[in-house]
């Protein structure tokens, strides 16, 4: 008899855990550092929703896209999934998000832009998530080296090339690698306050005397010797590469990024001081790249995958997750004020959370939404690279993608 009500027991038991509903989230290249985050997170979800067993699965930012695409197409996405606002743009564009009902109360969580910045033709989604403000990190000693006072770092983007162009005169080191690989150009036109789009939003305008003047700028750069080689291909990448070497002046990156200098090589970031990224008094933007949370198409109780989005996304766990990256800060109001991203330090890291802070008020996401993004974007690149090369002029570079452009829009 006591066997059977043990076996009973364990019936019973068994059939309550397969009566649990089975949840996944998805991020973006944050393990194994972030682990313990992230399992906490889990564990505080399953507490407060006893029926659910979550399971978090991190994938690589190269992988991200593909491997969801192939879980919807096999009816298996997950509940949340972690995405970046340009690939936000790409998943809508090929129907493979669910918008999200939010109320009004949960819409005042967050800061208007980045919730701006997941909301297509008046849909949301996606919940924003982190976000870092650029900064220029600085090493001291080849400042030194060239002549320039490390006490007075560059405050706008004409003094940070002059000073680049010293540095490689006077050490032979590279300045700095700016942001121009890839769509970079199209955000630092709007950094300088250039429309890319006329006020209707139909036809691209980036070829003006302006904007290809702006260009120029680097092309000449480029030609002269003063930007590496590899600028094109491995931007950031490269940068980062070069200043954790020691052998670049200065690194333009979000604070997160500072980081990693630590951990390759700890003399440079011990010479290693943080200013703001320099604002373009017309622009008066810094372009800041949004994370966030959206819920893929097909997943099977969506009521319940985006009360997991908005947990995700709350105001007391993007603090804690902040706290933990140390150089990451939130997209809800509340949260962000914070004393937290007010203390400073002696270290490049807290350093650059406290410079970032008070830039957070001039951050804003700049990706933008237009049709066959895909084949617009190469063009871009492609004939950007083409004037970077000397193959085309500036001038005809910019003409030839706004004629493509507007033959598509």
């Amino acid at each position: 008899m006591k066997k059977f009500i043990v076996t009973a027991a364990l019936v019973a038991l068994g059939s309550a855990s397969a009566q649990k509903t089975q949840m996944e989230f998805w991020t973006i290249a944050l393990a194994p550092l972030f682990n313990d985050e992230m399992n906490r997170l889990v564990a505080q979800f399953e507490k407060e929703n006893p029926n659910v067993d979550l399971k978090w699965v991190d994938v690589p930012a190269s992988a991200i896209e593909q491997k969801l695409l192939a879980a919807i197409a096999s009816g298996r996405p997950p509940a949340a999934v972690n995405l970046s606002s340009d690939m936000v743009v790409k998943m809508v564009d090929q129907g493979a998000l669910e918008p999200l009902t939010l109320t009004d109360a949960q819409r005042k969580l967050y800061f208007p832009s980045p919730l701006n910045t997941f909301t297509y033709d008046g849909k949301v989604m996606g919940v924003p998530w982190y976000w870092s403000p650029k900064v220029v990190a600085y090493n001291t000693d080849i400042f030194r080296k060239a002549g320039l006072d490390p006490n007075n770092p560059p405050r706008t983007i004409q003094t940070l090339i002059t000073a680049a162009r010293q540095i490689k005169d006077k050490t032979g080191m590279y300045g700095f690698v700016p942001n121009i690989n890839n769509l970079n150009l199209l955000y630092l036109f709007q950094e300088a306050g250039l429309p890319v789009f006329d006020k209707s939003g139909g036809k691209a305008v980036f070829n003006s005397p302006q904007h290809v003047q702006l260009l120029q700028t680097y092309v000449d750069l480029y030609k002269k010797g003063y930007i590496p080689e590899d600028t094109m291909r491995r931007g950031f990448t490269a940068a980062t590469e070069l200043y954790s070497s020691g052998k670049l002046g200065m690194l333009i990156t979000g604070p997160q990024f500072i980081l990693r200098v630590a951990n390759d090589n700890k003399a440079v970031y011990d010479l290693t001081k943080v200013a703001p990224y320099p604002i373009n008094i017309a622009g008066n933007v810094i372009h800041t790249p949004l994370m966030g949370f959206s819920v893929p198409k097909g997943a099977r109780d969506k009521a319940l995958a985006q009360k997991l989005a908005l947990f995700l996304t709350n105001d007391v766990n993007q603090l804690a997750f902040s706290k933990v990256t140390k150089t990451t800060f939130p997209s809800t109001v509340r949260a962000s004020t914070d004393k937290f991203f007010k203390q400073g330090g002696q270290n490049a890291t807290d350093q650059g959370r406290l410079v970032a802070s008070t830039e957070l008020k001039k951050a804003r996401d700049l990706t933008l939404v237009y049709p066959d993004a895909g084949k617009l974007n190469k063009v871009f690149k492609d004939n950007v690279e083409a004037a970077m090369t000397g193959q085309k002029g500036a001038k005809q570079a910019l003409d030839d993608i706004v004629k493509a452009w507007n033959a598509s829009l």
